[in-house]
């Protein structure tokens, strides 16, 4: 079956401001940003997978990882998220493109499918396809979707600082220009606020990092149920980053945000 050119774009840099060089940080013998990239790699759809970095020269350590591991990589701006997977997309060549943040090291490749084959299923129904329109899996799963068409209009007329920082607000943002559509989690559950799989803090890396110990030697492609399966027979693992449980970047701008509440994040 042939299918449009997906690029996903997975933002990576160095410089973060609660957990530095989090990306770059040991799991199972490599750099966490090099797992996630092999957990993405795997998608049924092959998608060309691009790591995006900034101009930076702190960032030249990615660059030199990646160049190491033979993974794809686009340089671009700092703080403009949305230039830079514009530009990443443009210079790609792709049709399709994909954003998931490097803060998440155990997405479920079954759930990355899911969210794409869902867009392409309904691609003359929705514009942007994400899992996050509501949540309801895991913190740590996101996936957006949308043509470059679509993103070449965010890129064009999005004007407020968080809408260019985080690239897609701009979107999903505006129900009434675009088609938005969203992908449940098919059991019906919602662990979006109760399941922590991001990292953003130590202690989210000492989870992840414990995960990884004790499933990636026997099966180095675990997904979600197999996450949910240790946590039942380790529940202490899930103790290890509870005090963050629902923080995001939301709560920076929920006065601005308008299709977001306080029910989607947590003040801290």
């Amino acid at each position: 079956m042939n299918f449009p050119k997906i690029v996903i774009v997975i933002q990576a840099r160095t410089g973060s401001s609660r957990l530095p060089g989090k990306v770059l940080l040991p799991l199972c013998g490599k750099a966490l940003l090099i797992r996630m990239v092999e957990r993405v790699e795997r998608s049924y759809f092959k998608p060309i997978v691009v790591v995006a970095t900034t101009e930076k020269s702190e960032d030249d350590e990615i660059v030199d990882l990646c160049k190491k591991e033979n993974k794809l990589f686009f340089r671009g701006s700092e703080n403009d998220l949305l230039d830079r997977h514009y530009k990443a997309g443009l210079y790609f060549g792709a049709d399709i493109i994909s954003k998931i943040p490097s803060d998440c090291p155990l997405i479920d490749t079954n759930i990355i499918d899911k969210v794409i084959s869902f867009y392409l299923t309904n691609n003359n129904k929705y514009d942007y396809v994400s899992n996050l329109h509501p949540p309801t899996f895991p913190d740590g799963n996101d996936v957006e979707v949308m043509h470059m068409s679509v993103l070449k209009i965010a890129y064009e007329n999005a004007l407020a600082p968080y809408e260019r920082e985080h690239t897609t607000p701009y979107i999903w943002d505006n129900p009434d220009i675009f088609r938005i559509g969203n992908y449940r989690w098919e059991t019906g559950k919602d662990f979006s606020l109760t399941h922590r799989f991001t990292i953003d803090y130590l202690e989210d890396y000492e989870f992840i990092k414990r995960v990884y110990e004790y499933l990636y030697p026997m099966k180095p492609n675990f997904g979600l149920n197999d996450i949910l399966k240790l946590l039942e027979k380790k529940p202490e693992l899930a103790e290890i980053n509870k005090k963050y449980l629902g923080v995001n970047w939301y709560r920076h701008h929920i006065d601005s945000l308008k299709t977001i509440n306080l029910n989607q994040t947590k003040i801290t």
